[in-house]
């Protein structure tokens, strides 16, 4: 496989550190959106079509899968989902992203393997929504609300005694109600942690320094470098596995009792402000790791036959 389609609406930073990591191993990793591929069930067709690609190539990399209306994005999956089961190796796979770019299924799937998390509401209803929110802030404590979809820090607000109901930001959570207590990592020293995972190993961890309570580098975030082992890095490798993913980003958090707790697992992370704060290449070890995959599979598909 000489050309690799990557997914991306928006290559960027990481499309470039792609594409020179790629051709370093002799491969040419060519950008295409999602919206552009279709399924194609037609006789004679592979089933799923890719601009520029008269043959199902032997891997995909996903960058990125753009948002839209529900029949929108539920396609945009489905297309990942078929290339799967045509054979293409798929990294990471729909399923994947299903599990973690939501975060409702990434709170239920840590919490069933037992992986600390904090405790998580989920609803649609406004009256439970606003029951629980005056319940737990009356008694002192606050929340965190989020979108159920979003990343960077976008759309995510603490709520505390006072805070006025319906709650604004509504256009961001979408009438879905995704609930977390609020937890303090030291008021004024605001911190937590980003851990970078490969093939259940972890290549790079950092601490990430707010100007306030919210961490993310897109908010604003200072970096540090983290050594990648400990109770964090091993924390981080345990919901790695609770979501059964290829590569992600964990982002876990130590709050004034020392408890850790993780916060998110995402599928298709980010990794620039992690990149200053570490040697290694982290595109060239996604590289490596992508194509160690498809040529496992192509070696166990010839022993097979």
């Amino acid at each position: 496989m000489n050309r690799v389609p990557v997914f991306t609406d928006d290559p960027g930073w990481h499309g470039k550190r792609l594409k020179e990591a790629f051709a370093a191993r002799g491969r040419e990793a060519v950008f295409i959106s999602l919206k552009d591929c279709h399924l194609d069930l037609t006789p004679g067709k592979p089933g799923v079509q890719i601009p520029g690609f008269d043959h199902l190539p032997d891997g995909v990399f996903v960058r990125g899968v753009p948002g839209g209306t529900l029949q929108q994005v539920i396609l945009r999956l489905n297309v990942l989902h078929a290339l799967k089961e045509l054979g293409v190796v798929v990294y990471n796979d729909g399923r994947a992203v299903e599990r973690t770019v939501d975060k409702g299924m990434t709170s239920f799937l840590l919490h069933r393997h037992g992986v600390p998390t904090p405790p998580t509401w989920v609803c649609e209803s406004r009256e439970n929504a606003h029951n629980l929110i005056l319940r737990e802030t009356m008694a002192g404590r606050q929340l965190v609300i989020k979108p159920l979809f979003g990343s960077q820090g976008q759309g995510v607000r603490k709520l505390e005694a006072g805070t006025p109901f319906p709650v604004p930001m509504e256009d961001h959570v979408d009438g879905v109600y995704y609930l977390q207590p609020y937890i303090d990592s030291g008021e004024g020293a605001w911190h937590d942690h980003r851990v970078f995972i490969v093939n259940g190993k972890v290549i790079g961890a950092m601490i990430r320094y707010g100007s306030h309570w919210i961490n993310n580098v897109a908010q604003g975030g200072r970096c540090e470098p983290l050594r990648p082992d400990g109770d964090i890095a091993e924390l981080a490798l345990a919901a790695a596995k609770a979501v059964d993913i290829d590569y992600c980003g964990v982002d876990v958090i130590r709050d004034r009792d020392g408890r850790l707790f993780v916060l998110e697992v995402n599928s298709i992370p980010a990794w620039k402000g992690l990149q200053d704060v570490v040697e290694t290449d982290i595109a060239q070890v996604l590289v490596d790791d992508f194509l160690r995959r498809f040529a496992l599979r192509h070696t166990n598909l010839t022993a097979v036959s």
